[in-house]
């Protein structure tokens, strides 16, 4: 018998996705609502229509969000007449499983990270960009965005990546932040160790980068805030999703 979805619940789950964060915002909330059990394993997620109407953004990034549940194991799609995305036996072991065997305090310390981050690494981002950089700065902060960008394979993306904010921090030329930074950072190697490298965030991603960088380049503070706390908050979204 197919597991029916308690739909009275959808609404309490699913809500508009708001600002920059579609892409994140989507696959946070629908792993949440399989995670809650709201869609049981077995049962189908609504149609694409109502789901991207249901949290306001277009079919295209409700179709990557989807694709983005796929490659962690917790949906699979069928096309054609009678398809859809239902939920796998592979999600039950996901969230009652693996994640059933990290404990209360380290979920506990893996949110705390994400609060913490988004007050730190903004800060960072907008000190390095008050500051007069010399040459040998700005070649550096360049280099560790395109070493980013050019890296091949998850671990050596998420070195690259963990290196670019590591930079960021040591141009803000405070050691109490950059000591901030490391932790941080390799509480957050931990969480993104534990999902599937999903290349829609990926891409926001480096995008996100080149913004904070060019900010930071042209001596832009408030904006490299904003674009380093977007950044922060669309990594929190998938990590609780995912994760906590």
């Amino acid at each position: 018998m197919t597991a029916q979805p308690h739909e009275h619940l959808t609404s309490a789950v699913l809500r508009p996705v708001r600002g920059h964060h579609a892409f994140e915002g989507c696959v946070e909330q629908l792993a949440t609502a399989i995670r809650l059990g709201v869609y049981p394993v077995g049962s189908q997620l609504p149609p694409e229509r109502e789901l991207a109407e249901r949290l306001a953004v277009s079919r295209a990034t409700l179709r990557e969000a989807i694709a983005a549940l796929r490659q962690a194991g917790l949906v699979e799609t069928r096309r054609g007449r009678g398809g859809g995305s239902t939920v796998t036996s592979q999600a039950r072991g996901r969230f009652t499983g693996g994640l059933a065997k990290v404990s209360a305090a380290t979920k506990a310390e893996w949110l705390d990270a994400l609060e913490f981050r988004r007050v730190v690494e903004p800060g960072a981002a907008h000190l390095a960009a008050s500051h007069e950089l010399t040459g040998p700065d700005r070649d550096r902060l360049t280099a560790s965005e395109a070493a980013v960008h050019d890296a091949s394979g998850k671990r050596a993306h998420r070195q690259a990546d963990s290196r670019l904010h590591l930079t960021i921090a040591s141009l803000s030329g405070s050691a109490l932040l950059q000591q901030a930074v490391t932790a941080v950072q390799s509480t957050l190697d931990s969480m993104l160790g534990a999902i599937p490298a999903l290349e829609p965030n990926i891409g926001h991603s480096h995008r996100q980068h080149h913004l904070i960088c060019t900010a930071i380049l042209n001596g832009r503070p408030d904006r490299a805030r904003k674009v380093m706390e977007d950044h922060c908050d669309d990594t929190a979204a998938l990590l609780r999703g995912l994760l906590v």
